[in-house]
């Protein structure tokens, strides 16, 4: 590889490192919506992240903390309403079924949980729903979807480019004929590959996470001490994503968030001071058990019904694993041909560190300072 060619890997590397700097991590807005129908009657329960929402209602966090309090919910509940119900467009039967708030309250893990009513004329056969508010939340914002009339069901994961779900009914139990299947309109992804993709899209915009591993590997070692570098980072955040998932134990954001800043800044000083990655599984299981609870959050904060935990879980960590071995690979055999430059053995890999402590204590004081 050629010195100039070699340099312009690293000035992206470096690059890398700085811009995350002022951003938020986990960019993925999540929130769960179940619309269950019955009769004539569509109701519906939405839990958003309080932040996420706060930013969305202009003028709702009146004290301009990031979140909203009860008071400052129920002083904003016109806004609340004119967003998140006159922008659920339900319908039976083809015909507008309007709407009206129900309740709107603080829940369990950070989150907001909003209820509405929505009435047609007469009982219908099929179902409509047209999630429109998903198009005035953050970028990317996914939504576990979920459309209920009698035993049928029609779940999907939703997001603004694929916000429709529709659902016909089978047959009541008594009858003989055999139901039919629930259509899920405009092809939005099943529960199941949604949960994927959302968890490949949570590590990718999870820079924090990204650098913490850029400087694991970053002073070199065997393949097998990478491997196992990386793969306690795995077994450890898996742990803790199980364990707050399941509502068993968590820590709570404000604690873990300026916790993983400080585990980043930490790898970055020990670069000075080790010369491989062996043995540093010892170090990263650890840190990595404090890096799972950052990736639960995303799931713990819309309060997901116990039954669906499992099956979010699973397919939610295979996704933060895919997207993970998406950058560890390619990144891994970078790093192999920057090692074969004796400059960048001696000034590169110090360099870079400096700039994993300077991201890793941006992030800190900017969670803290900020109340992130």
């Amino acid at each position: 590889m050629s010195a100039p060619r070699s340099l312009l890997l690293v000035q992206t590397l470096a690059l890398l490192l700085l811009a995350p700097a002022a951003a938020q991590a986990h960019q993925v807005g999540l929130s769960r919506g179940v619309y269950r129908a019955q009769g004539g009657q569509l109701d519906a329960e939405m839990v958003f992240q309080n932040g996420e929402l706060a930013a969305a209602v202009n003028g709702s966090d009146s004290d301009r903390d990031g979140a909203l309090s009860e008071a400052e919910i129920k002083a904003a509940l016109p806004a609340i309403e004119g967003l998140f119900v006159q922008q659920l467009q339900v319908r039976g039967d083809e015909q507008p079924c309007p709407g009206k708030l129900s309740s709107a309250r603080l829940v369990e893990g950070d989150g907001i949980e909003l209820r509405s009513t929505h009435r047609c004329a007469a009982a219908p056969r099929s179902w409509s729903v047209e999630i429109d508010y998903l198009e005035r939340l953050a970028h990317g914002h996914r939504q576990l979807s979920s459309l209920e009339s009698g035993r049928s069901t029609a779940d999907a994961v939703t997001f603004a480019a694929s916000r429709s779900l529709r659902l016909t009914p089978g047959p009541t139990p008594a009858s003989s004929a055999a139901p039919q299947a629930p259509e899920a309109a405009h092809a939005a992804p099943s529960s199941v590959s949604g949960l994927f993709l959302l968890g490949v899209e949570h590590i990718l915009t999870g820079y924090d996470h990204l650098v913490f591993l850029l400087g694991l590997v970053l002073v070199g070692g065997r393949l097998r001490s990478l491997v196992g570098v990386i793969t306690a980072f795995t077994v450890a955040h898996s742990l803790t994503l199980a364990l707050a998932a399941l509502r068993l134990w968590s820590p709570g954001p404000r604690l873990v968030e300026p916790a993983i800043a400080l585990s980043i800044a930490y790898i970055g000083v020990e670069n000075f001071f080790v010369k491989n990655a062996e043995g540093r599984w010892r170090v990263t299981f650890p840190f990595g058990l404090i890096h799972g609870f950052g990736f639960a959050g995303v799931l713990a904060e819309i309060a997901l019904p116990a039954a669906r935990i499992p099956q979010a879980l699973l397919f939610f960590n295979l996704g933060v694993e895919a997207g993970q071995l998406a950058v560890m690979l390619p990144l891994l055999g970078l790093l192999h041909l920057l090692r074969r430059l004796s400059w960048f053995e001696r000034h590169g890999v110090r360099a870079l560190s400096v700039l994993i402590i300077l991201a890793g204590l941006g992030w800190f004081f900017q969670r803290v300072l900020g109340g992130d």
